[in-house]
């Protein structure tokens, strides 16, 4: 008898236990600020997202309320001090101004409660006005060139009739991709894009003119909005770093092996470095080489010494930045190949080590360079075509592998392309959907191609050993995935510049958790640190002028 009790009761220690180890980290962790997010119509309320920023700080933390509307701020996130409380719930706005003060040692309580929105068209996201307008998908596809610049709701929110948004499309051709309404550049001579005329573009305006304010006072059709997110997608921490300045447009951010954050300035001539404990930024101002163009740069690749490599748009270059002496070493495209339209967005440093090489692409053309760095010469590779249709490759972004062949994500069609280092010979694969305009993406430690579908709603990988490609579908409508990243822990990340949310897919399952981000958010390249599981994402708010790292807890 006394053995079958001390039995019972170690069984009961052992379940004790097992059940302790299964409470997620993030619910054990000794709070600095916590409460319940209710409102009158919905009671508590799951899936909001409660941020905190401290008085005079640039660092704001966003937590998420859970499925009974519970939300936790962990003491070491919050320093103590005052701080102003704001929520993301569309539908919702705070009842009041809400603020909280933090104490030492204490876990401060408070009570969040909400009112329905006044006008919750200033809360739909890109995704939601999509969804909402009337049109086909192909109507819908064509406002997926918009976005880079601004938000979809200036153009539903304009009064432009049919005529004057063909004036529109005249007008915006001439903008340097880079720009946004605070801070517009034009492009110079013939980089000024052919869009925007003939029949099509006249259906196009006249669509345009029936889904904005053309008309009428109000908008004709309900409009949608995504429900929130509940859940796995809870279990997260969201830290948003604000830039000196509001111009400042992150577009890449990468860490490097020591975990210094660094990002690329797709308006203007720096190379950002950010301390991710203080926030602090430095900048490193590029030297211009091609005085009177448009300034910004693109691509950001670090490099086996922990050195940031920076393509420079129509400046025309890339650039080294050797992180010992703060200098920028710089290659110009070669004046005899040089044009207006020249632009060095992306380059491919992963497989350099093999032989010493660096591919570039110029969108001008479509031209594919291969950079030497022994002698500093250029190769012209032309401009690959497809062949089985003699089309030319609509190249965005490029990758190269460990052996230094060169992969071509084709942004106008389906194709992904490898080009043997060696032989130079081209080998085409078909993405499953067809015309998914693969954008950008990753090779892995294993050789396989990562790559997002930005008109196919999805992610994709090429494993060129048995030349099949899987994809995964984001499972939220319009998300238009613009990157993917491939971790260690078995998890592929994209982000979207339309739903301001996040997705992490685990692809043994094939099972998304999304997070939502607490701020409009417009996302370019995504990055994670796998060095812990689950790994940290880090992403540039490209028209928010600010740095996010999220955390999933789960």
């Amino acid at each position: 008898m006394r053995t079958l009790t001390m039995l019972l009761a170690a069984s009961a220690a052992l379940l004790a236990f097992g059940f302790q180890t299964s409470v997620p980290a993030f619910a054990q962790a000794a709070a600095a600020l916590s409460g319940e997010v209710s409102s009158a119509k919905e009671g508590v309320m799951e899936g909001v997202v409660v941020s905190a920023k401290k008085d005079g700080s640039t660092i704001t933390v966003s937590v998420v309320s859970d499925n009974k509307g519970h939300f936790s701020f962990p003491a070491s996130r919050l320093d103590p001090g005052h701080y102003a409380i704001s929520i993301r719930a569309v539908g919702y706005d705070l009842d009041s101004p809400q603020d909280a003060t933090v104490t030492a040692g204490q876990d401060d309580k408070i009570n969040v409660k909400l009112k329905p929105a006044r006008d919750i068209s200033m809360q739909l996201t890109n995704a939601e006005w999509l969804m909402s307008m009337p049109g086909s998908d192909d109507q819908k596809r064509f406002l997926l060139q918009c976005n880079a610049c601004h938000t979809l709701e200036r153009i539903v929110r304009s009064t432009h009739d049919a005529a004057e948004f063909m004036q529109v499309f005249q007008r915006m051709a001439g903008y340097y991709p880079g720009s946004t309404p605070l801070h517009p550049q034009r492009l110079v001579g013939n980089a000024v894009r052919n869009i925007g005329k003939g029949p099509e573009a006249r259906k196009m305006a006249e669509w345009l003119a029936s889904i904005n304010l053309s008309q009428r006072d109000t908008w004709s059709y309900p409009l949608k909005t995504l429900p929130r997110l509940t859940g796995r997608s809870t279990h997260v921490i969201i830290t948003q770093y604000d830039m000196p300045r509001k111009s400042i447009e992150p577009h890449d951010v990468v860490l490097d092996h020591e975990g210094n954050v660094w990002y690329s300035d797709f308006g203007e001539m720096y190379l950002g470095e950010m301390d991710p404990k203080t926030g602090k930024v430095t900048q490193y101002p590029i030297p211009e080489t091609k005085p009177g163009y448009s300034t910004g740069s693109l691509d950001l690749e670090i490099d086996k010494d922990d050195n940031p490599w920076i393509g420079l748009m129509y400046q025309s270059a890339i650039a080294k930045f050797d992180r010992k002496t703060k200098t920028f070493e710089e290659w110009s495209t070669p004046k005899a190949w040089d044009s207006d339209a020249g632009q060095l967005a992306h380059i491919a440093i992963q497989g350099t080590p093999a032989d010493d090489n660096v591919w570039i692409k110029n969108s001008a053309g479509g031209h594919i360079y291969r950079l030497n760095l022994a002698s500093n010469k250029f190769e012209d590779l032309g401009s690959p075509k497809d062949p089985r249709t003699g089309r030319r490759i609509g190249t965005y972004g490029i990758y190269s592998d460990s052996k230094n062949n060169l992969y071509l994500l084709d942004f106008s069609a389906g194709n992904i392309v490898r080009i043997d280092a060696k032989t130079e010979e081209p080998t085409v694969y078909l993405t499953p959907t067809p015309n998914s305009h693969p954008r950008r993406g990753r090779v892995d430690d294993q050789d396989r191609l990562w790559f997002a579908e930005y008109f196919g709603n999805a992610i994709g990988m090429l494993d060129p050993r048995t030349g099949k490609i899987e994809e995964w579908k984001v499972p939220t409508p319009w998300s238009s995935p613009y990157d993917v990243v491939f971790d260690r822990n078995g998890d592929a990340w994209t982000g979207s510049m339309n739903t301001d949310r996040v997705s992490r897919l685990d692809v043994k399952t094939g099972q998304y958790v999304e997070y939502q981000l607490p701020r409009s958010t417009n996302i370019r390249r995504v990055f994670v640190d796998d060095s812990k599981n689950p790994g940290t994402l880090w992403i540039g708010s490209n028209h928010g002028a600010s740095i996010i790292k999220v955390e999933p807890l789960d």
